[in-house]
């Protein structure tokens, strides 16, 4: 059993140093008046594959840096459970995600708005936030921000560093020129509120070294004297106090902290103004329901005293379900047979060494293309990610042939899941049911992205490397077969969100208001990619970055 400290006294407690909680570390901190800390369950980001791009491949799966969840068995996926990758280090999930900058649509903070009532989640709204903290490597345009000093005053840019991908390949050239050629145009910002268009994907990198966000916010101000940083804390339980007329407020944390080389150590510290939840969609909700809010009856059967009935922890969980296309090609190298061979290794590893470029400087997808399922479509509702690479699943070795994957994603599923916790202890795994594939609308677009993804591939700009249909098969034609296939071969592109979603008042479902505030409980906030109400038409990483600009606003009251 742990040891027992007394209380602490912090005016802000930050439960989770990843994405969200390093940049509100960071706002908060900055008033020299208030007493901010900051915990992670995870470690430190000082392992060196977080830092090098191709790293992820080390990291994910990897108890280090990932908490390794597991999905439940999927009906729509014929019975197959995935790995569900979520960050257990300082930085979060930005310290082992694709690295991928993007915002979404437009259309996406609109939709927020209009259906929590809150103008202020409108894209025109939304973008300040995105250009506060922006460090764009092209500089500053009416889009963009970037660092240094500005002669109209009007901003100056950001911590979180934007960059081009520092390599070419020959095959994702012919793929982009045949996407070209199918009616795609091409584009060289995915970011500007339209994401459509083809071509690599910027990332969030500098000079060839992975940045997360405990580089960008964190690590920079660690020395500021009202700020606090502890790893290796798992957050257990919430706790609350009633104010004179019995409404619920939540008045600090119960934690376990390990500190190298000492005992473990039972915690209880105190938040004077707000403990804020920045844990993410699978681990916020736990610890809601850990600390008795969310479906009581739920609750009670696993020996929870309920607090608070909130019906919505833990539900709409939404996520990208990519549906990886391999093709077999010849006259020309893709990183399988580059890869192969010592001497390949070798090539690789001393490219990077001297020029931070090549492949140990790749995000796991390089060249990207939004386009519509459908064209009746207003907006793209398709996401590709195109590698010049294939393998079975990921973590398995690569194809021994040359090929290139066309992963593409549904941005819009119908489909909704959950995410619960299976036990009261901390340390249980969540179930996680994300219900893949469980609606007709779902099921009949993602057939639809494989019938796109082969018009693209038969394209004549990549007619001379003669591509091959590996997975799922040319054979595979009739609605039916494209269906199945899609629950064969779908797997997530680690996106969830949702689960402890916004909206307006008198909604039955909604976890918090459009300010963040956990309903029913006073000084308690969640800032994290939980909150949206549905999911952002692309990667998520950077829109989470926005939703805590806007927390820091709300809570500092600017």
């Amino acid at each position: 059993m742990p040891s027992t400290s007394p209380a602490l006294d912090f005016d802000y407690v930050i439960v989770g140093a990843g994405t969200a909680g390093c940049l509100l570390a960071n706002r908060l901190s900055a008033d020299p008046t208030c007493r901010v800390l900051l915990v992670e369950a995870g470690g430190p980001d000082n392992y060196h594959w977080i830092h090098i791009p191709v790293g992820y491949l080390y990291c994910i799966g990897n108890p280090r840096t990932d908490w390794c969840y597991q999905t439940e068995s999927e009906a729509g996926l014929g019975g197959r459970s995935l790995r569900y990758p979520r960050g257990r280090v300082l930085g979060g999930c930005s310290s082992i995600n694709g690295m991928i900058y993007m915002r979404g649509q437009s259309r996406d903070y609109d939709g927020w708005a209009a259906f929590t009532g809150d103008p202020r989640w409108r894209w025109e709204h939304c973008l300040p936030r995105f250009l506060r903290h922006e460090d764009h490597w092209a500089g500053e345009d009416a889009l963009h921000a970037a660092p240094g000093f500005d002669p109209t005053g009007r901003r100056a840019g950001g911590e979180w560093r934007v960059e081009r991908q520092r390599l070419r390949w020959e095959i994702l050239e012919a793929f982009a020129a045949a996407a070209q050629a199918g009616g795609i145009p091409a584009t060289t910002d995915f970011n500007r509120g339209s994401n459509e268009g083809v071509g690599y994907f910027e990332v969030n990198q500098r000079a060839g070294w992975r940045w997360n966000a405990a580089k960008a916010f964190l690590h920079p101000v660690r020395g500021r004297a009202n700020l606090q940083v502890w790893t290796h804390a798992v957050v257990e339980r919430l706790h609350f106090g009633t104010d004179a007329n019995g409404s619920l407020r939540c008045e600090g944390v119960g934690l376990v902290r390990q500190i190298p080389g000492q005992a473990r150590e039972a915690i209880g510290v105190r938040a004077a103004r707000e403990v804020l939840l920045c844990s993410g969609a699978v681990a916020t909700p736990a610890l809601l329901e850990r600390s008795g809010v969310g479906q009581g009856e739920r609750l009670s059967a696993l020996g929870i005293d309920p607090v608070l009935e909130l019906p919505g922890v833990g539900e709409n969980l939404q996520d990208h379900l990519q549906l990886r296309m391999v093709y077999r090609v010849s006259g020309t190298s893709t990183l399988n047979t580059r890869a192969a061979h010592w001497w390949g290794k070798a090539g690789i590893a001393l490219e990077y060494l001297l020029r931070r470029s090549g492949p140990m400087s790749m995000a796991p997808s390089q060249m990207g293309c939004f386009t519509r399922s459908s064209p009746g479509l207003a907006w793209p509702d398709l996401e590709y990610h195109v590698q010049p690479l294939s393998l079975e699943a990921f973590g398995k070795p690569l194809d021994g042939f040359n090929a290139f994957t066309a992963s593409v994603c549904h941005l819009n599923p119908a489909s909704r899941g959950s995410i619960h916790i299976r036990s009261a202890k901390a340390d249980a795994a969540p179930l996680i049911q994300p219900n893949y594939l469980s609606t007709a609308s779902d099921r009949s677009v993602a057939a639809q992205a494989l019938r796109l993804t082969r018009r693209i591939v038969a394209q004549a700009p990549l007619t001379p490397f003669q591509p091959e249909e590996v997975r799922p098969g040319p054979q595979l034609q009739s609605e039916q077969d494209l269906q199945d296939a899609a629950g064969r071969i779908g797997t997530t592109i680690f996106h969830p969100v949702g689960t402890t979603r916004m909206g307006p008042a008198g909604d039955p479902g909604r976890v918090v208001d459009s300010e963040l505030r956990v309903c029913g409980i006073a000084r308690l906030r969640i800032v994290d990619a939980g909150v949206m109400p549905t999911i952002t038409s692309g990667n998520t990483n950077a829109p989470v970055l926005m939703i805590a600009e806007h927390a820091a606003e709300l809570i500092r009251g600017v």
